[in-house]
């Protein structure tokens, strides 16, 4: 697959469309290596209106990071489909609000870097032109900012920075494959969320980590709430780090 990758800032314009009048429309939703974020299952297991393990069983396949042993979720595509994406349709994505991170960005892929000094997060854009792709032939004069914004990923780059940032540390802390218990840990606290909660209120899970009562009552019922205690509690479990903010 030919692909040029220019790097882009957020007052440049950018000339593109994706839409059913361009004859290339679905092609870009076949034949992907497409990796979820936890807030990714968490926004589409919703939309579906699955559990989390349903979800998780029907749509992705999990494999293991060589090096790392964090475990990274793909999108199962199938043969019969010519690997099309399990919610692409004729007519386009059935689940588009509720899109995973990378199809809200594409063309662009996002890069980021955070300040040692200041914890600031500085993020970097790249445009991405694959032959596959017609997008480009529409004129406009948008700039890539305001681009951004019609997409509506900043919700998922706020919660995907934050896995970001717990990788980060584990690879400073703990180099080297994680364990298969600390492997499954990861992948329980953060991608089977239902099942994080039920193990939260049945096997008193959180023991050792003082959980204030506003929040366990919240994450009861509120996933983004349940997957950012998640993040501290592998943070806890792994590294013994206690987050005194909740």
């Amino acid at each position: 697959m030919t692909r040029d990758m220019t790097p882009v800032g957020l007052d440049d314009p950018m000339s593109f469309a994706c839409g059913p009048d361009n004859v290339c429309f679905n092609d870009c939703c076949r034949d992907l290596d497409q990796v979820l974020t936890p807030y990714d299952v968490l926004r589409l297991k919703n939309h579906l209106h699955l559990s989390s393990q349903t979800f998780l069983q029907t749509y992705t396949v999990r494999h293991f990071g060589p090096a790392s042993g964090l475990p990274v979720v793909t999108l199962k595509f199938s043969p019969a489909t010519g690997y099309a994406c399990p919610f692409v349709t004729e007519t386009g994505c059935f689940v588009y609000p509720d899109r995973p991170a990378s199809c809200r960005l594409y063309p662009l892929a996002r890069a980021i870097s955070r300040s040692r000094e200041s914890g600031e997060i500085r993020e970097y854009y790249a445009l991405i032109q694959e032959a596959h792709c017609k997008g480009f032939s529409v004129k406009g004069t948008q700039t890539v900012g305001q681009w951004l914004a019609g997409q509506d990923v900043a919700q998922h780059n706020m919660n995907n920075d934050k896995l970001m940032e717990l990788i980060r540390l584990k690879n400073s802390i703990m180099p080297g494959p994680l364990s298969d218990d600390q492997s499954n840990l990861f992948y329980l606290s953060l991608y089977n969320l239902d099942e994080f909660r039920r193990q939260i209120f049945s096997m008193n899970l959180l023991e050792g980590l003082a959980v204030p009562g506003l929040i366990m009552g919240k994450i009861r019922t509120c996933d983004d709430a349940l997957l950012d205690l998640g993040l501290k509690w592998v943070r806890y479990q792994l590294f013994g780090i206690v987050m005194d903010q909740f």
